[in-house]
């Protein structure tokens, strides 16, 4: 971890932070984290690539980690995440990258993907699948209202759930919610994190210190830019058309993550449909995998990265 280094761009204003190791250019890999993570939970992958001679980046988002706030969180876009990306690339002067998303950082990956291919070597993602909207619903769009989505995109009402708690409580209830391979629903009258027994261990390989860090990092940055993306921007038009995502791209999902249990999710994964969308396409199926493979299992998915990124260098 000391190997990491950290520095900031600046971007419309804002100082973003970025993790980066390693000295392949031009082989460079940029990694884009999910909720409630921070560059931070690509810790494994970035030493591990790096090691493999590759360059490992990983930006906090705006509103998240070491970055800054937007001066309108509940304005934020995933096309600010991406804009800030290509700023990124640029101020970086990386002309071509292979971007690993997992969650929600799936979305910026698959947009990057789609707008530039021409920047775009290759594309892998965790858990969250490319989704086009001429497809039919989201899948998430066909759960009851107590589905942890669509509490968290009522405002106010997860704020006064995780005001509650200290920081560090609300990553640790998540990681413990999201590990599991049931989908986080509460009750008409219970809030998201009275799912949550305070007496829960936390995942055997995500250990306190790693809790620490997240936990001191969200005390920094709040999450009034978290709860808009993805959670809330989810409901609007993103004003992007759906695209073919025209590079190499490698899809991992663990059978027992519960975003493959939502509604339709296994028969799009396995029938073929992803890969309408996404042609070069692998599909790999970790049977122990949950929601934070890249973290559960760091070997087996740097070893899953480092053959991609050897295929297609």
């Amino acid at each position: 971890m000391d190997q990491i280094q950290h520095k900031y761009v600046t971007v419309q204003g804002l100082k973003l932070h970025v993790a980066d190791i390693g000295t392949g250019h031009p082989n460079v890999v940029v990694f884009l984290h999910g909720f409630p993570e921070i560059w931070y939970s690509w810790r494994h992958q970035m030493i591990a690539v790096a090691k493999a001679g590759f360059r490992a980046i990983a930006p906090d988002y705006r509103g998240y980690g070491l970055s800054d706030p937007p001066p309108e969180p509940d304005k934020a876009s995933f096309l600010d995440l991406d804009n800030d990306l290509l700023a990124i690339l640029d101020a970086l002067a990386l002309p071509k990258v292979f971007l690993i998303g997992k969650d929600f950082g799936a979305f910026p990956a698959y947009i990057f993907a789609g707008l530039h291919p021409e920047r775009t070597l290759g594309v892998v993602t965790m858990g969250v699948p490319y989704e086009s909207r001429s497809s039919g619903p989201r899948s998430t769009e066909l759960l009851p209202e107590g589905f942890y989505i669509s509490r968290w995109q009522e405002p106010g009402r997860a704020e006064a759930d995780f005001g509650r708690l200290d920081a560090k409580t609300v990553v640790r209830n998540v990681y413990i919610l999201f590990s599991r391979s049931k989908i986080p629903i509460a009750a008409e009258n219970q809030e998201i994190m009275d799912l949550v027994d305070s007496s829960t261990p936390l995942p055997p390989w995500f250990t306190e210190e790693d809790l620490e860090a997240y936990g001191k990092l969200y005390e920094k940055s709040g999450f009034q830019t978290a709860l808009q993306i993805p959670y809330r921007e989810f409901k609007l038009d993103l004003g992007i058309p759906d695209y073919t995502i025209k590079v190499p791209a490698l899809f991992i999902m663990g059978e027992k993550d519960y975003v493959y249990e939502f509604p339709g999710m296994k028969d799009y994964i396995n029938s073929g449909k992803l890969k309408e969308a996404v042609p070069d396409l692998e599909i790999v199926l970790l049977p122990e995998g949950t929601h934070f493979v890249q973290e559960q299992s760091p070997d087996q998915i740097n070893e899953l990265i480092l053959t991609f990124l050897g295929k297609h260098i």
